[in-house]
């Protein structure tokens, strides 16, 4: 099972690697990081890195394709070798997928046209520009194996999906045992439409 997670800089942590921690548990899991050239690339704070040890031109194909979002997502939606290789690789997956801003990338490569289609709250209008139609469901499911997750944790749960997916519910539910993944938040703030408009205010003040 070939996994495929592009890098590129100002990727968000968690949508790399909550996917990543759950996808490497499937059966004969081959997880690749791959970017325009073989490196490290940085996260959205430039704090954190992640190797590639593959570059895109090298990795044509996969069973599985993981777009993760960020920052640096709105930085890429004009680079058409990369929107290309998203196009080529996409191809040959049994599932394309994208969490938080990674569908901005799925999108403007074309493969959300006139689909319903997730990604983080704060991205809606671009993703729409591009021929998507936003849900606020979590994940997003389409024919042809196109997945979206919404903003960034919600990674995981299509990661779990994906699992059964590809493996079964026992599985599944394997994985999320594993990483002990039983959500029991502090507040109920998670999404924009249950968030309380101080939290909003506060978010947004700190984004200017």
């Amino acid at each position: 099972m070939r996994i495929v997670i592009p890098l590129f800089d100002g990727f968000t942590a968690l949508d790399v690697v909550g996917p990543y921690e759950i996808l490497r548990m499937l059966p004969d899991a081959d997880v690749v990081f791959a970017a325009a050239a073989p490196g490290t690339y940085a996260d959205g704070e430039g704090r954190l890195g992640l190797v590639a040890t593959e570059s895109l031109q090298d990795v044509m194909s996969a069973d599985i394709l993981v777009v993760p979002g960020g920052p640096g997502t709105r930085r890429l939606l004009a680079d058409q070798p990369l929107l290309d290789w998203i196009q080529r690789v996409h191809a040959t997956t049994r599932w394309t997928t994208s969490v938080c801003t990674g569908a901005l990338l799925l999108a403007a490569a074309g493969l959300l046209d006139g689909l319903e289609a997730t990604t983080h709250w704060g991205a809606v209008d671009l993703l729409e520009s591009y021929g998507a139609k936003y849900t606020e469901h979590r994940v997003v499911e389409q024919p042809g194996g196109i997945i979206t997750a919404a903003g960034v944790s919600s990674g995981i749960d299509m990661a779990l999906r994906l699992a059964e997916l590809a493996a079964g519910r026992v599985a599944a539910e394997a994985f999320q045992l594993a990483i002990e993944y039983d959500p029991q938040p502090p507040f109920d703030a998670g999404s924009y439409r249950k968030a309380p408009q101080e939290a909003k205010d506060y978010l947004a003040a700190r984004r200017r």
